[in-house]
């Protein structure tokens, strides 16, 4: 329980999980976010999750994140406060929080590409203080916020904060998935797998999920997968030229960001394929185009721009997509450093996505 107070009132400090350089992780005290722009929001959090990029800040693969900043871009909670210029939400909304900020006024946001908003885009754990952590402001609300339906259970719905739109947007609809197409997934971690729930949204023909950890491939087959291969021996090309009578598969989608797998994804593409890329690369790969320069494929990168979010918020309401089957293990706040342990050793503890409850606030 947060007992740092003025005077019996609210909390002047939090709880929260900083970043200090390479694989130097802790929880501190820090002080509590207050509205700093009119369009500014405080929310408590009361779930938030750890993603794959948050493994690859600790390896130093981005280093826009400075020392001292609170990691976390994924969250559910309740809005404490709210600037004056914020008209859709109010105290005490319960709320999903996109990973991505977006002002929607400036160029990038009337394309829809929030990601590359000039005035926001990936920030909250980036270079703003993020989620994990007993509070968090979230600039531009009005554009950052979902207002949480009633019977929507808030570790499915965390699941839409970002590893459920990037699936969809980087992975399924980069890779233009058709009716009867034939897809592989490089990559069985969580948003390998969140790109296989959304995969089946448009009815392929056969998914062939690729990776080396037997527990995460058996979940995929589970998922949907209609084919699972183990590449710990370097031959998964072989066997998915095998499975597709040496055409190859008309989507490959890239989903850890090593030059092993985008070398998978370019030698099992078939000519008029698409190669969409889901992965955060931290060292330089390379393009075959001496092999592909006449293959007639399309090779695609995004950043998650989170617009597709209102419409898995629905389908999750629905009942059509089964968000919180991504959740294998759950943690208090206090427990933090444990659950960063455990993801990191997926492999070992059968870790999928895990999930932080935020149980002690005094509000």
């Amino acid at each position: 329980m947060n007992e740092n107070t003025e005077n019996g009132n609210a909390p002047t400090t939090m709880k929260a999980l900083v970043f200090h350089g390479m694989n130097r992780i802790a929880l501190e005290d820090k002080p509590k976010p207050t509205i700093i722009q009119a369009t500014d929001a405080i929310v408590r959090i009361t779930t938030t999750s750890i993603c794959g990029t948050d493994l690859h800040i600790l390896k130093g693969d981005v280093p826009t994140v400075a020392d001292g900043r609170i990691l976390g871009h994924e969250g559910v909670g309740v809005i404490e406060e709210v600037g004056t210029n914020v008209l859709g939400f109010h105290k005490g909304d319960k709320v999903l929080i996109s990973l991505i900020t977006s002002c929607g006024s400036c160029r990038f946001c009337k394309k829809a590409m929030y990601s590359h908003c000039l005035n926001g885009g990936w920030l909250l754990g980036n270079s703003i203080d993020g989620t994990q952590a007993e509070y968090v402001r979230i600039p531009f609300a009005d554009n950052g916020l979902y207002l949480l339906p009633p019977d929507v259970e808030e570790e499915a719905a965390v699941m839409l904060s970002c590893i459920l739109p990037t699936g969809l947007e980087c992975g399924t609809l980069k890779g233009q998935v058709k009716p009867g197409d034939r897809v592989a997934i490089i990559g069985a971690g969580p948003v390998g797998l969140a790109a296989l729930l959304t995969v089946q949204l448009y009815a392929p023909a056969q998914i062939l999920m690729i990776g080396h950890d037997d527990n995460r491939l058996e979940v995929a087959r589970s998922f949907g997968a209609t084919t699972v291969i183990n590449n710990t021996d370097g031959k998964a090309v072989e066997r998915v030229m095998e499975l597709t009578q040496n055409n190859g598969v008309d989507v490959a989608i890239e989903a850890v960001g090593t030059a092993e797998t985008f070398d998978i994804c370019q030698a099992i593409i078939a000519p008029g394929g698409h190669i969409a890329n889901m992965g955060v690369y931290g060292k330089p790969v390379q393009l075959h185009l001496e092999k592909l320069w006449a293959s007639n494929i399309t090779l695609t990168t995004r950043l998650v721009d989170a617009g597709t979010t209102p419409l898995l918020l629905n389908m999750v309401q629905s009942g059509r997509l089964d968000a919180k089957r991504l959740v294998s293990h759950r943690f208090e706040l206090s427990e933090i450093l444990k659950a960063y342990d455990t993801f990191s050793h997926a492999a070992k503890e059968h870790a999928l996505k895990v999930v932080i409850k935020n149980t002690n606030t005094i509000t």
